[in-house]
Formats: C-alpha cells, structure tokens, sequence
C-alpha cells in the first residue's frame, strides 16, 4: 500500500429532507447577504429544486445565473466571475449536475485571481487559485462526484480544448444530494452518470496491484452495484432506491477515497476529454469509446487486475489469459447494455483524422508520460484511438 494523505472537508447532506437546512449552512460561512445561485440549462425549474432552493434562501440577496454548459465553458464562467467581483459576492451555490460544480468551482477561484485565470488550467509554474470564495452545491445529476471533491474540468470551444484544475480550498463546504430528482432526468443523462461513475472507479483500480485490500473491494463494490441497477435504474428513475444506489456510488467512486494508497491511471480521460473538445461528444460517452481500446493496447501491465476485475466483478471463469480478455469485452457488453456506443464514428462523420490530431496535443502540451507505469505515449495514444474509430 502506498503512503497517502486523506482529507475531505465537504458534509454530505443525502436525501430529500435537507433542504431546510440551507440557510443556515449558508449563513455560517457567507460573510454578507449577497450570494449567486448558479445552475444550467433550467431543468431546475422543471423539476422543482429551483423553488425549493429558493424558498430557503428568504433574507439572502439572491443573483442568479444560468446557462452553464453541459462542458462549462470558459467564456460564459468569466461572465459569473465579474458579476461575483462587481457585486461583492460572498457565497456561490451551485444547483446542478457536475458541469455546474465544476464551473462553479473554476468561479470561486478566479474571483480574486490577478491576470488571465486560463493560466491556472495551463498549468503554469506557480498559477493556483490561491484565494476562493466559499460555495456549495445542491446535486441533481449523479455522475461525476464532483460534489464531493476539488477537482473540475472546462472547456474552451475557441482553443478546442477542456482542460483539469483542482486544489485544496475547491472543496464545496456542503453538498445536498436528493435522489429524488433521478426521476426527472432523462434515461441519456442517467446512462451517461452510470458510465461515468464506473470509469471513475475503473481508473482507481484497474491499474496494477498494491496490497490495498481494502480500497480494491470497494472498488468493486462500486462497479457491482452499478452493474446490477444499471438498466434497471434507466428504466424505472423514480424508484427511491434504485436512485440512491447510483447517486451514492457515483460520490464515492470520485471524493477520494478510492486512490488512497493505490496507483491510479487516467489516461481514459485525458484521451477522452480531447474526443469533446473536438467533437463535443457527451464526456462519459468518450470514456466508453477510449476505456476498453486502452485494456486492450495496455493488455499486458493490467492483465493481473484484468483478471481480478473480471472473476470478482463479472464471476468470470478459466485461465487467466481468457478471463482477462472476457472481462473487457463484458465491460463493453455493459455499455451497451446502457446503450451508448463504444465507437467514435458512431458519433460523428469526420475525416477519421483523429488519432493523429490527439497525439500531436499530447506532444504539444509534453504529455509524453501518462498512466499508472507513466508508459501511456502520444505515440500509444493515436494508436488507441485509431483502434476506437
């Protein structure tokens, strides 16, 4: 097991009787009345959670914000980045799926920043979001878990790319999660949360092993009980229980505690996070064309996990080689059991040039070393996505 530090300060709020508690876990960390709710496209207003929200928010100076993309996009989290530094905004609430926590969290950061906050996602020597405003979040979509940890991902459509950022203070002081709003999502954003959730867990175990018992059994624990509710939970969204099932998995495979003491990989995603830039492909939708292309080129260094994963998870059967092997193609077969395809022309006609635009960004940004033995090349990666197309 490897050394690790674990800390996770945001307080889980789960189910559908919380939200009475919102003004006073706002109150105990805004330092004015002034707070911007920020949220998406307005299913919020369909659904119910925005009145909800906003009938324990009396006595708050309110300033709303919406269109968040469903890949926040730099260009519209700048506009809600003036309006927090005009209005001397002290709290931002964020109401929404990941994409709007993301955002959000890329708002509170740059409020005070000084310069071109593009820079902290450029990862430039010496660029954080040092200072943050607090913010917290009010979950209706179960996928990324970015409502209980630091991390996010945005866009910017101008330089087709999507890039990570992350750090201590971009923690949301509260997440409320209310499983009851599975019901009104429709069955594509519901099977995207499913994949998302299990490539999460897979990036975190499917590696090589590391005496981590423990982290390992959660693991596939997580990526079990995704496989059993999956095509039952698109099916039947209203089921209560159906519908916590999936929001708890997908918190736990992303707030932490599953890379304590283990390697992790994430090629799958930094692979994938070009097919949207590029393409605009839903993210989860890129990791299921990217994760099983990735098995096979890594086939060797994940055999020993491959097999794990498919005798434990899938109560595979036979020789190593052969369980290994079925164990991806049983990961495909869930998939599409989702129905989401696993090629990348399934989704767009293009010229196939792919593969040979995603390497030359790898090298351009030095990604020469990725994965959990760092042997995930620009060379491997047009590989991979040629074998995706």
């Amino acid at each position: 097991m490897n050394d690790f530090e674990y800390h996770n300060p945001t307080k889980i709020l789960f189910g559908s009787n919380h939200y009475t508690k919102l003004h006073d876990l706002i109150s105990n960390v805004a330092t004015n009345e002034k707070i911007l709710l920020t949220y998406g496209g307005g299913s919020i207003f369909k659904n119910g959670v925005h009145k909800k929200v906003i009938d324990q928010l009396a006595g708050f100076n309110v300033i709303e914000f919406g269109g968040i993309e469903p890949n926040p996009q730099f260009s519209t989290l700048m506009q809600a980045v003036e309006i927090c530094r005009s209005e001397n905004i002290s709290f931002v609430l964020a109401v929404g799926g990941g994409s709007v926590i993301d955002g959000t969290k890329f708002i509170v950061g740059a409020v005070a920043y000084e310069g071109d906050p593009w820079e902290v996602l450029e990862r430039k020597p010496g660029k954080t979001f040092e200072e943050t405003l607090p913010f917290g979040a009010v979950l209706t979509l179960p996928a990324t878990g970015s409502e209980a940890n630091s991390g996010a991902v945005i866009s910017r459509s101008e330089l087709k790319t999507k890039r990570t950022m992350g750090g201590p203070n971009l923690f949301p002081q509260f997440s409320l999660c209310d499983p009851s709003v599975v019901a009104s999502l429709p069955k594509r954003q519901i099977a995207n949360g499913l994949v998302d959730a299990f490539v999460h867990t897979l990036e975190q175990y499917l590696t090589y092993p590391s005496g981590n018992l423990l982290q390992e059994r959660q693991a596939e624990a997580i990526l079990s009980t995704l496989i059993e509710i999956g095509p039952k939970v698109i099916q039947d969204p209203a089921n209560y229980e159906l519908a916590s099932n999936l929001m708890w998995c997908a918190t736990h495979a992303l707030n932490g505690n599953l890379r304590c003491g283990v390697p992790t990989d994430w090629a799958t995603h930094m692979i994938g996070h070009e097919l949207t830039a590029l393409h605009n492909i839903d993210h989860a939708r890129t990791l299921a064309i990217i994760g099983p292309r990735l098995f096979e080129a890594l086939f060797e260094q994940k055999k020993e996990k491959l097999e794990q994963y498919g005798r434990r998870v899938w109560g595979l059967t036979g020789d190593s080689e052969s369980v290994s092997k079925q164990a991806i193609q049983k990961t495909e077969e869930f998939y599409h059991s989702l129905e989401i395809p696993t090629k990348i022309s399934e989704y767009v006609d293009s010229e196939r040039n792919e593969p040979t635009i995603i390497r030359e960004i790898f090298e351009s940004r030095g990604w020469f070393k990725l994965g959990e033995r760092q042997s995930v090349t620009p060379e491997l990666v047009e590989k991979i996505v040629a074998a995706a197309l």
